[in-house]
């Protein structure tokens, strides 16, 4: 892969070969891990929450390994300090002078193992880590290696001894998601990859390099997105706070990583513009682990993805064309906002007054009683249809990396 002249279709083999890589030492479903390497190739971070022995910390290693990235990993505890995360100034008795000596968020890709162990002090060590790409130690601050990306782990069964992460923190990550148990067949993979290394954990050559890696990077800086499907982004997050279950929804950072990790997944789509689909794909994993929920909502056993599917089947799905050019508001020949955009426009509640459209009404106290079936999300075939016959648009299902 030539890292000067990256293509959207060179940086999808690259993506193939990399999973490839990973799947030789893993079990994990496609989704998943592409909802992942779409938050690795949008320079966000990614927070895995999964019972013990399902493969988190091995997919983080092997992410690391298969694109020859240096690796890290830090074990969260109790007793963690600010310093073990970001590092501290030492003495030099040699040189007689005070030296800064790196911590282990100095990598590419850092492994916070079960990240709730450790206080909210240490916790948030690594929140200008995440967000600046820095630290700051006695005043001087030191810039991390690129790429750089924290995968955090935290178990959600085991709560005794646990420091909640603060809604701050979940924020700063891109993507929230979980491996699940492998099904019968993947558990037998499991073994049979076992039975055919002398080690107990796997390991993977690299297929690309860090240069590559940040190529890749950059060229999601360059994919097109639509201005219906930048609407459709932010039409998502005000229904989630519109949602009677959320005390607060999807935050303003929270649909710029959306937009972000959209763009990313079609790169590994081999596209250079993002469709409706790839929205909708990772609308869950970026979103849901930002809505804080009511107290009602925990009663009821309702989720944040619960409130982000409702958002899906509220919302209309933009038809685009790849090939269309950004509307002009100037231009009078310019295709005018839906109707759905214009009411949720001129009726939206954080402007003080009530939503137009009674679907985002959650007052009822079922919490499904006003989403009725033609709220119902699309089906992709009907955005296709309405593209335009690119070889890019018009490319077989099954060409997708995408389940």
């Amino acid at each position: 892969m030539d890292e000067s002249n990256v293509t959207p279709a060179g940086a999808e083999a690259t993506v193939r070969d990399v999973v490839g890589r990973i799947e030789e030492a893993a079990v994990v479903d496609h989704g998943v891990l592409y909802a992942v390497l779409s938050a690795v190739f949008a320079r966000g971070h990614v927070l895995l929450e999964d019972v013990p022995g399902t493969g988190k910390s091995v997919i983080a290693r092997t992410i690391a390994e298969s694109m020859g990235l240096e690796f890290t990993r830090i074990q969260f505890t109790p007793d963690l300090l600010p310093s073990d995360v970001s590092g501290s100034t030492v003495y030099d008795e040699h040189n007689g002078e005070f030296e800064f000596s790196e911590g282990p968020v100095f990598a590419n890709v850092v492994l916070a193992d079960e990240i709730n162990r450790a206080p909210p002090k240490t916790q948030a060590a690594l929140l200008e880590a995440m967000e600046e790409r820095q630290v700051s130690v006695d005043g001087t601050t030191y810039d991390l290696p690129e790429p750089f990306v924290v995968i955090a782990t935290q178990n959600p069964i085991e709560q005794e001894g646990t420091f909640r992460l603060p809604e701050a923190q979940r924020d700063r990550f891109s993507v929230k998601t979980s491996l699940g148990y492998p099904d019968a067949d993947g558990e037998m993979g499991l073994l049979e990859r076992r039975a055919n290394r002398r080690t107990l954990s796997p390991s993977v050559e690299p297929v690309t390099d860090p240069d590559a890696v940040l190529s890749i990077q950059e060229l999601t800086e360059d994919v097109t997105v639509d201005e219906k499907l930048r609407r459709y982004i932010i039409d998502l997050a005000r229904a989630t706070r519109r949602d009677g279950h959320a005390e607060i929804g999807v935050s303003p950072r929270g649909v710029q990583r959306v937009f972000e990790a959209a763009r990313a997944a079609a790169v590994i789509d081999g596209r250079s513009y993002v469709t409706p689909d790839d929205v909708k794909r990772l609308a869950e994993p970026t979103m849901a682990h930002r809505i804080v929920l009511t107290t009602e909502a925990s009663v009821e056993g309702v989720a944040g993805g619960d409130i982000v599917r409702r958002a899906l089947r509220s919302v209309d799905v933009p038809a685009v064309s790849p090939d269309a050019s950004e509307p002009d508001g100037d231009d009078p020949g310019s295709e005018p906002l839906a109707d759905s955009d214009v009411a949720d426009s001129s009726a939206d509640p954080e402007d003080g007054a009530s939503p137009a459209d009674p679907s985002s009404d959650d007052s009822s106290d079922d919490p499904d009683a006003t989403w009725t079936e033609s709220d119902q999300s699309r089906d992709s075939d009907d955005v296709i249809d309405e593209r335009s016959p690119t070889d890019e648009a018009t490319r077989a299902d099954d060409d997708s990396p995408w389940p």
